[in-house]
């Protein structure tokens, strides 16, 4: 079994810096690059992505819906996408948001954390909100395999305070980091444990107002919102404080709009990562 996710990301952190690029093949995107809004479009983008910021960033996320919406053959795009990352040793995170209960959710990681599995990452985005515990299988699938999760705590959208401030001090999104928290200490000896948060990189004093306590998590923090959301790097440094060292801040649109160039991609990935 290789070394825990959070081990290795890390390492690639470390190394690379605290950059992942997002795959995220939008129809419009798709239509700039001068591509079909079709599987074979999906494929070649991907293929593009990869090619340009595999070597530069920490972690590459594509964004499973916008494959899932070209049906069986944009599936099979991205398993050709997860599949060529991991022999080029660059770290993938699936963004699938995936939640439920029982033998559904031990499907779900079935699907994406388990050996031999055609979609199989490095780690999935899981959505906590029927739960914390309803994730136990996704969890220990993923510290069986030494593979990773991150559970979405503290997002920017507007709509997301109605669930996730709830409670004040005691809000639902705390409860969530010191679940990630207490999921950890089995991870006390690697540089950073395997069960991460995504908390948007925009999300201002929340952290702050909600008590949340990020450094003390041990784990990563998947920061979307970085260039075409609005973040920047000072922003992200702000936003997260002691935590710093630990967020993984995510761009998708800013660097992907410079393709399909892919020496362009690299300049623009290149000049993402110089901030941070």
């Amino acid at each position: 079994m290789p070394s825990p996710f959070g081990a290795r990301l890390a390492a690639a952190m470390l190394a690379r810096g605290p950059l992942c690029v997002g795959i995220d093949p939008h129809p419009g995107l798709l239509a700039a690059w001068g591509l079909d809004d079709s599987a074979a479009g999906l494929r070649t983008f991907s293929q593009t992505v990869l090619e340009a910021v595999g070597p530069l960033a920490a972690a590459i996320k594509p964004q499973v819906a916008l494959y899932e919406r070209h049906g069986s053959a944009g599936i099979a795009a991205l398993e050709e996408l997860l599949g060529a990352a991991a022999r080029a040793g660059v770290l993938t995170i699936a963004d699938a948001k995936r939640g439920d209960i029982g033998s559904t959710m031990a499907g779900y990681a079935d699907a994406w954390l388990r050996d031999g599995s055609a979609l199989a990452a490095d780690s999935v985005t899981l959505s906590p909100y029927l739960g914390f515990e309803s994730l136990r299988p996704a969890l220990d699938a993923a510290a069986d395999t030494g593979r990773g999760v991150f559970v979405l705590a503290l997002t920017s959208n507007p709509e997301g305070a109605s669930v996730q401030h709830v409670g004040g001090a005691d809000s639902v999104a705390r409860r969530i980091a010191l679940a990630a928290a207490a999921e950890n200490q089995r991870y006390a000896d690697a540089a950073l444990g395997s069960v991460g948060l995504v908390v948007g990189a925009t999300v201002g004093t929340a952290l702050a107002e909600l008590g949340l306590d990020l450094a003390a998590v041990h784990g990563p923090i998947l920061a979307p919102g970085l260039g075409a959301q609005g973040a920047t790097p000072a922003d992200i440094r702000t936003t997260f404080g002691a935590a710093y060292p630990a967020v993984l801040a995510t761009s998708s649109r800013g660097i992907l709009r410079a393709g399909p160039d892919v020496a362009a991609l690299r300049q623009a990935t290149a000049e993402t990562l110089q901030g941070l």
